[in-house]
């Protein structure tokens, strides 16, 4: 059973992609900002990772 989506405000948004982006257009936009914003990185910032990851595990999962 699928949990109910977050509080994430705009998925959307937060990668940086249209409403009408496709499933390739997110999964490129959640890659790179992942790499960008990943704690590991030299620019990390973990906050803004865990939204990312968080917006693209909403997109990603057509439940929700």
């Amino acid at each position: 059973m699928t949990q109910p989506a977050p509080n994430v405000a705009d998925p959307y948004r937060t990668l940086g992609v249209t409403r009408t982006a496709t499933d390739a257009e997110i999964k490129a936009a959640h890659r790179k900002l992942a790499k960008r914003f990943h704690p590991d990185a030299g620019g990390s910032d973990t906050r803004r990772f865990l939204r990312v990851q968080e917006a693209y595990r909403v997109l990603s999962d057509p439940l929700l």
